[in-house]
């Protein structure tokens, strides 16, 4: 499964985009314009339709 790791203390724009998007708290997914808010296994399963 390819994917885009971005990590916000390194990349500014990363940073801006989150803010821009209302998100001021991390790790942030984002899975077919699905945006998940922190660690939430099930919520990730389902958006990859793994559940």
């Amino acid at each position: 499964m390819a994917f885009t790791e971005r990590n916000v203390s390194d990349d500014p724009t990363a940073m801006d985009e989150l803010w821009r998007m209302g998100i001021r708290a991390v790790p942030v997914t984002v899975i077919d314009g699905t945006v998940i808010v922190g660690f939430k296994p099930d919520e990730l399963a389902k958006a990859l339709g793994l559940s």
